[in-house]
This record gives C-alpha cells, sequence and structure tokens, in this order.
C-alpha cells in the first residue's frame, strides 16, 4: 500500500474516492490537511523521540505518521473499523505504532492507563471530544500532558478564567488538575471535509490539586450543583441543596465565609481556589472512608 501525504487535500480526496469512504460527520471526521497546524499540535504537545503517546481518533493518521517520524512510539484508539484496519499497513507497518479498535467512551481506563503514556495527542470529534477529554483527563493515571485539538468554543471553556463568560464546569473541572492554555486557532479550511466552526489546539499540563479525596468528592458535587444553577447567587443555590450539600442557612453563611465566597457570587465568578477552599470547609469533619 502506497503511503499518500495525509496534509494533500487532492491526495487524500482522492484515497477516498477510490476507497468509496465518505468522512462520517456524526463521527467527527474532518481530517487535518494543514502542515502548519499539523505542526502547532506536535510541537504544542513536546513530542520528542522516545516518548509513549496516546491518540484518540486517527483517522487516517496524519499525527499518528508525524508523531512516529519525531521518534515516538503511539498507541491509537479508532472507532471506524474501516480506518483502524488500513491505519497500520498505510503508514508502512511500523514497529512503534499500535492500533486499538475500539470506542475511547468505552475503554476500561483502570486498565488502558495504567501501561503507562507521556502524553495524549489528539484532533478530537467535537461530538463527543468533551466527553473523551474529561473521562481521560480526570483519571488518577491520565498523561502527564494532553494536546487536543477542540471546537474553538470548547477549547475557550476550558482555557476560561474566573469572571469570563465562557467559564463552566468543564474548565472548572480541568483546572483542578491541570495548567490549561490556548496554543493556537485552526481555521476551518485546515480540514477536509470544512466543518463550520473554527477549532483550536489546547494544552493541558498535569499539577494534581493537594485535596483529599472527600474533599474531591465534594468540589466535584459542588460545582456540578453550582453550575446547574449558574443564574443564581450561590447563597440562594446552596440554600436548597439536598444530600450532602444540605445545611443550615447560618451554616453555609458560615461556610461561604471562611472559604472566601460572598453569598452573592455566582459559580461562574469563582476561581478554582475558591472552590477548592469550599470543598475543604465543607468537608470538615467528613470521614474519609
Amino acid at each position: 500500500m502506497d503511503i499518500i501525504n495525509l496534509t494533500s487535500p487532492t491526495q487524500v480526496k482522492s484515497w477516498c474516492i477510490e476507497n468509496g469512504f465518505h468522512p462520517n460527520r456524526t463521527l467527527g471526521q474532518n481530517f487535518l490537511i494543514d502542515r502548519n497546524a499539523l505542526d502547532a499540535i506536535i510541537d504544542g504537545a513536546g513530542v520528542v523521540a522516545g516518548m509513549r503517546v496516546l491518540e484518540i481518533g486517527p483517522g487516517l493518521g496524519v499525527l499518528t505518521q508525524a508523531m512516529l517520524e519525531r521518534g515516538a512510539s503511539v498507541v491509537t484508539v479508532e472507532k471506524d473499523k474501516r480506518l483502524a484496519a488500513r491505519l497500520h499497513e498505510a503508514l508502512g507497518a511500523p514497529d512503534a505504532l499500535e492500533v486499538i479498535e475500539a470506542d475511547a467512551l468505552k475503554l476500561d481506563l483502570d486498565e488502558f492507563l495504567a501501561q503507562g503514556f507521556d502524553a495524549c495527542v489528539s484532533n478530537l470529534p467535537y461530538s463527543v471530544g468533551t466527553r473523551i477529554l474529561l473521562d481521560l483527563a480526570l483519571h488518577a493515571d491520565a498523561p502527564a500532558v494532553t494536546a487536543v485539538l477542540v471546537q474553538r468554543e470548547v477549547a475557550e471553556r476550558f482555557a476560561a478564567d474566573a469572571g469570563e463568560s465562557a467559564r463552566g464546569q468543564a474548565g472548572v473541572w480541568l483546572q483542578l488538575d491541570y495548567t490549561v492554555r490556548i496554543v493556537r486557532h485552526v481555521g476551518a479550511t485546515c480540514f477536509w471535509p470544512r466543518p463550520e466552526v473554527g477549532s483550536t489546539v489546547v494544552r493541558l499540563d498535569k499539577s494534581r490539586s493537594q485535596l483529599s479525596e472527600i474533599q474531591r468528592e465534594y468540589f466535584f458535587e459542588l460545582t456540578r450543583y453550582a453550575f446547574m444553577h449558574r443564574r443564581k447567587q450561590m447563597g440562594a443555590s446552596l440554600r436548597k441543596a439536598t444530600g450532602n450539600l444540605e445545611r443550615t442557612d447560618a451554616e453555609l453563611a458560615e461556610l461561604l465565609c471562611q472559604a472566601g465566597i460572598a453569598p452573592a457570587t455566582r459559580a461562574e465568578q469563582i476561581s478554582n481556589a475558591g472552590w477548592q477552599a469550599l470543598a475543604q470547609v465543607y468537608a470538615v469533619g467528613k470521614s474519609e472512608e
């Protein structure tokens, strides 16, 4: 099998036509065909020789090929059986490539990540990219570095600081254990078929928080609840909480005071330090078991 130039729109289109392959928009099959954008992703991830890299959704293998050329070993997870079946041979059957045909959302991450990866580098499908990234990044064995290409507005939510309009639950959760930064915006013309929106390369550098397990549980429960009621002020919102978050009005006022959060504050206005402080005071006196 001849190796095609995966950054050549003409060659990519020709291969698809010759093989009767029609990119599936539902699976987010928009293939990257721009060399500069490709280099930006790999440079942004710091891929070098000897690294063991996880790639979700390799598609035709443009990222895979470039990482192999840099001397990395790559484990790919591809849901589309047609693409998974062709990938290894199409890239010259390299020993440094392992292709797994599977749905990334159904992987046993405890077992899969236990083998150890230095980085995750992927062009994630728009439809499920956020779910895949959160499942991976929030796992205790997640790679130290993750660099992914996602829909631009999704990347902006991941990186948004407190007070920004894009601030949401996903960003707060990722920023608990990572430094999140925008690497580069990538235009729709860099893909085939061309998507309707632009994309962005975002990098996550792992720096796991010092919260205990019970504090982490409160962190996720508090943020999940607060962003479900994001239009409400924290004092009014948490007053109606039940279960683990239920507190008397007096207790709630004291907890917010201890965490340095004004009752009139809304969820998107709270920094990650503030959320962690609130989780810590909620967890006081609770068992670690």
